[in-house]
């Protein structure tokens, strides 16, 4: 018998109120530790410079940290488990506009979708961030692929290069930190009412959830 029937077997010896652990104490580490990290970084952007880096480097820490943890860690933290790709989020979409979405004990499609949009959206946010604490990083990047207008009119009327050294390729740099920041808090805004509208749907509070590890044990019909 496999773990998944064994712990079914359970869920139906024990009762409706069964529960079983899904997400292991790094996970729930990784995850408060990082609403934490980005909460600090955002609000000290403006007076508190120190405090902003160091909260970017320990955001930076913990996205690296859970790329490593879904290659080697426990079953429920592994992309592999979660990972369906864009035919099954679409799929997952529509069952829960017509309100027939099947639970996942894990992580569902739609939220996998959304782990990878806010890594990928934290990692472009503290690579600018690490940009902008030295210039001569930013004068690296014509050696990468431009994905902005090479040159810029500044007020003078002379032509600068826009991702290069200087004032002008710190300003680009500078802009896309921003924007990614607050990406960031749009994202977070549709996954907490992600987290909420599953929470009312399936009678279960998954941020509890992500505090204690247990989830409600699975029914019939889970997908575990």
């Amino acid at each position: 018998m496999t773990e998944t029937s064994e712990q079914a077997a359970r869920s139906a010896a024990q009762g409706p109120l069964a529960k079983v652990r899904v997400w292991d104490p790094l996970i729930r580490i990784f995850h408060w530790g990082l609403v934490a990290a980005f909460a600090v970084a955002y609000l000290s952007a403006e007076e508190l410079s120190t405090v902003h880096e160091v909260a970017g480097y320990v955001v930076a820490g913990l996205v690296a940290f859970r790329l490593i943890w879904g290659l080697v860690g426990s079953r429920y933290a592994r992309f592999t488990q979660f990972l369906k790709g864009p035919p099954a989020t679409f799929s997952y979409l529509r069952d829960m506009v017509g309100h027939r979405e099947r639970r996942y004990l894990g992580h569902n499609p739609a939220g996998a979708a959304m782990i990878v949009a806010l890594l990928l959206t934290l990692s472009a946010t503290a690579f600018t961030g690490w940009l902008l604490e030295d210039e001569t990083r930013i004068a690296m990047l014509p050696d990468l692929p431009q994905i902005i207008a090479p040159a810029f009119a500044d007020e003078d009327g002379e032509d600068r290069e826009y991702w290069g050294g200087g004032r002008g390729g710190e300003s680009a740099v500078e802009e896309a930190h921003e924007v990614l920041a607050n990406l960031m808090l749009l994202l977070i805004a549709v996954h907490v009412g992600g987290v909420v509208l599953t929470s009312f749907r399936q009678r279960e509070n998954l941020a509890r959830a992500m505090v204690t590890g247990e989830k409600r044990a699975p029914e019939s019909g889970d997908i575990t």
